[in-house]
């Protein structure tokens, strides 16, 4: 399949796997994952879930992609991703995920081997921004209401030199549809961790 190129990212980006539907609109993109679509490896020993739809692209160097992401939540765990990917075993999500309670939240998964699973902070409403940095040797998740003012969520270590791009996952329901807007792209190194800026 061919390159997928956004105006905002340096680098092509490619499907693996191809999504149920997707369109890019302007500067939009939107995401359709099918039924039962997710990407998790459970610690506790169920077989490994691959199948979310991913498109992603490999950065050099220290960079901030950032999102607004708008999740049309229908079932549990529905959810639209900012991912890191270096392979099956090793990628890291940063989620904005309808809660098992049905409240959007913002969760977070490592994943070395097995994931691990951290909720953040829960959202009203249908959006929020998502921002995955890189500060070489390690990586940042932060969050935000406003896209303004960010909030850490994680702040982890990830071996190997993974491709970055965006996901969208259905694990419980029978389809999600995910929109990712207001793109921006950086190759400045954050200067606060803590605080975002």
């Amino acid at each position: 399949m061919s390159d997928v190129r956004l105006p905002e990212l340096p680098a092509p980006l490619r499907w693996a796997p191809q999504p149920e539907h997707w369109s890019l609109d302007g500067r939009a993109l939107t995401i359709g994952a099918g039924a039962v679509t997710d990407l998790f490896l459970d610690p506790q020993g169920a077989p490994p879930k691959l199948n979310a739809p991913r498109l992603l692209g490999r950065v050099n160097g220290d960079f901030q992609l950032s999102a607004r992401v708008k999740v049309g939540f229908r079932s549990t765990f529905d959810a639209g991703v900012l991912l890191l990917w270096v392979g099956e075993d090793a990628w890291a999500k940063l989620c904005f995920e309808r809660s098992p309670d049905g409240r959007p939240l913002v969760v977070s998964v490592v994943t070395r081997g097995v994931s691990d699973d951290a909720n953040g902070f829960a959202v009203e409403g249908d959006r929020v921004w998502l921002r995955v940095s890189r500060l070489a040797p390690s990586y940042a998740f932060h969050a935000s209401t406003d896209g303004r003012s960010w909030e850490l969520v994680r702040h982890f270590a990830l071996d190997g030199e993974p491709a970055v791009g965006f996901l969208a996952q259905s694990p419980t329901g029978e389809g999600c549809r995910v929109t990712f807007d207001e793109l921006r792209f950086s190759g400045a190194r954050l200067a606060d961790l803590r605080n975002g800026a």
